[in-house]
This record gives C-alpha cells, structure tokens and sequence, in this order.
C-alpha cells in the first residue's frame, strides 16, 4: 500500500499533489492582470458561440430521435424493449463524452494561432515575478534563477523545418479520432451479451496495470464489475482525454526544449502521477458547457506555474547542451510530493550544484533584473 500512495510515479500521493497543483496554479494564473487582455478569451467567445450552435443541432437530433420513438410506440410496443434506451443513450454518449467540439476546436486553435503559446510565455514571466515579490525580503543567492529570460531566448521551431501546419492538424485529428473511436467501440461492445459485461473492467484493468501495478488495476477491474458501466465509460474518457489534454498544453514548453522521443517519454513518465492529476482537474473543468472553452486559456496558464515545480530553470541556448537529458529524472521529486501545500515554494532554492554555474545563469543577477522591474 505505501507503494501505491508514493512509491510509483502514478501513486496517490503525485496525484493528489498534481491536482493540488491546479488549484495553486489557476488562483496564481487568474492574479495575472494581463491574462484577460490575450486574444485568446475574443477567440474563445467565438468558439462559445460555435459550440452553442453545435450543441443545438446535437440536441436537436436527440429530441427528433426522441420524437421519433414516441411515434413509433403508437405502432410497436416499447415497454418491454431497451434498445430504445441503448439507442438514446447512445446518442447522448457521443454529445457528451466523444464530440466535445468546443474543447476541440480551442486544442485546434493552437495549431493554427500561436495565441496558446503566448499565454504561456506571458504566464511563465508572471510566475517569475511573482515568485521574486514572495521572496523579495530573502538574499538573492539563496534563490532559484529565473525561467523566462532564458526560455524566451529558445526558438520555437528549432534547426529541423516545421511540420506544416495542415500536417500538424491531421495529426492530431487523427490521434483524436482514434482514442475517441477506441473507446466508443469498446463502448458499443460493452452490450454484447455475456462478454458486455467485462469490456469496461477489463479495459480499465489494461490500462492502469503498467502504471499502478498488477493488484491496483485488479483492485479496479473488480470495482468495475460492481459499478455501473456509466461511471466507468466517463471515467476512462476522462482519462484519455486528460493525457490529451495535458500533451496539448505542454506544447509550449517541448516546443523550445528539444528532447528526442525518447527523451519525452520517459520524462513524461517520471512525472505520470503529477500530469495526470492536474490535467484531469482541467478536464473535469472543460467539460462545463460554453464555460469550459473560457477556461483553456487559464489551464495554459497555470501548466506555466506547473512547469516552475517540476523542471529546472533553463539555461540559455548557448549554454543548453545536456540539459533536455538532465531533465528526463525528476530530481527532486520525492522531496516535492512530502511537501505541505502552504510550503510549496521551499524547494526552489539553490543547491551547491546551482553555485557552481556560469555567472550568466546565476540566481542572484537575474533576480535583481527582475526586482528592478517591480
């Protein structure tokens, strides 16, 4: 049990503190009195309005299927019959947990706008100059450098050429469809009879065992033969889509720091529980309708603040070489998880290792720079 709540990185604990995390870093996000200037809420008024729009003529369809039936039982008997009930259940599957259009027209937004990317840009310095006004009282050599002035130096293309921007859209339209298609067959399998029953749980028990471990997932997979198939189907979507979700908001950060596939991977492992936490908060949050389109912008701005907690601030480019390698273990990871929430801060001080760095990178100077600012 004590594996489970700290010894994985998808423990309880990482979850809960990643969920804590979205909490500390939307309040901190909506402090920002820039925020709400950003082109990305005029935007995100009109997706409102594209998904009100949308959201009527899926409603439409369910009261003319509704309607439908209704006329039809003048002719057939439907009392006894439930495909009418898996019928419209149905139909309120796909409205409610596969479409989400204006969630996924705002993902798409940042593939055609770099609106998202600034948002996050603009969080990560509010972050910075927050964090040196709380710490303002305290000797600048005892505090962590700064992430904005040397992430603002990275190119957010790279020396490899960019993927068009057509590509870049299928693709992930693509992955969309994919994951939304998964789960809606297992969905339509799920009333097949006899085997209907253990889809769900089975599913579930597949997908947490790499992460939680083999008596965990069993733990679930008997807990999904009691439950109702419904809390399952939407927890499962709200799972895959948190892990969407959270690829999508950490965009702006990958897209400066070049790590290899490989290097990604294993360093979104290591920090599994924590990203899975605080993007599955977000997700819950965004399915709030015509709401939850507002919110994507405060959730780019407070993957920013998330970003602070579990990296190391950056060097300049010149000086990045190893760094992305350096990154793939979270160092401090288990000192992070035991502390308290009001003490969130405590560990961005600098280490003996930080001292030993270029004057151009120290703590100190560009505190200053910033305290001037203020």
């Amino acid at each position: 049990m004590e594996k489970i709540l700290t010894g994985s990185n998808f423990g309880l604990n990482a979850v809960i503190r990643g969920f804590q995390l979205t909490v500390v870093g939307t309040v901190r996000a909506l402090q920002n009195p820039d925020l709400f200037k950003s082109a990305h809420f005029r935007r995100a008024a009109r997706a409102v309005a594209v998904g009100v729009a949308i959201e009527l003529i899926v409603q439409l369809n369910i009261i003319a299927l509704k309607f439908g039936l209704y006329i039809l039982s003048w002719i057939i008997n439907l009392d006894q019959a439930t495909w009418d009930d898996k019928l419209l259940d149905g139909m309120k599957f796909m409205s409610n947990s596969v479409l989400q259009v204006p969630i996924l027209l705002m993902t798409l937004m940042g593939y055609v706008t770099p609106t998202l990317d600034e948002i996050f840009m603009q969080s990560i310095e509010w972050v910075d100059t927050t964090y040196v006004h709380k710490h303002k009282s305290e000797s600048p050599a005892t505090l962590r450098a700064m992430y904005y002035p040397s992430l603002v130096m990275y190119p957010t293309k790279g020396d490899a050429p960019s993927r068009p921007k057509s590509e870049a859209i299928m693709m992930f339209v693509h992955r969309y469809a994919k994951k939304m298609g998964m789960l809606f067959g297992l969905y339509l399998l799920s009333y097949f009879p006899v085997i209907g029953r253990f889809v769900m749980p089975a599913t579930s028990f597949f997908t947490f065992r790499k992460r939680v471990g083999t008596a965990p997932a069993a733990v679930i997979f008997g807990a999904g033969l009691i439950l109702p198939k419904a809390y399952l189907v939407k927890f499962l979507h709200t799972y895959f889509a948190s892990t969407s979700l959270m690829r999508e908001l950490l965009a702006p950060y990958f897209s400066r720091i070049k790590f290899t596939p490989e290097q990604k991977r294993r360093w979104v492992r290591d920090r599994e529980g924590v990203l899975f936490g605080f993007a599955f908060a977000f997700t819950v949050i965004l399915k709030i309708p015509f709401i939850g389109v507002l919110m994507y912008g405060v959730a780019e701005a407070s993957t920013a603040y998330l970003v602070t907690k579990i990296t190391d601030p950056p060097p300049t480019p010149a000086e990045s070489e190893g760094f992305a390698e350096s990154q793939v273990t979270w160092k401090n990871k288990h000192d992070f998880l035991r502390l308290p929430l009001n003490n969130i801060d405590k560990l961005n001080i600098v280490t003996d290792e930080d001292e030993a760095k270029s004057s151009s990178s120290t703590p100190g100077k560009k505190f200053s720079n910033y305290s001037a600012t203020l």
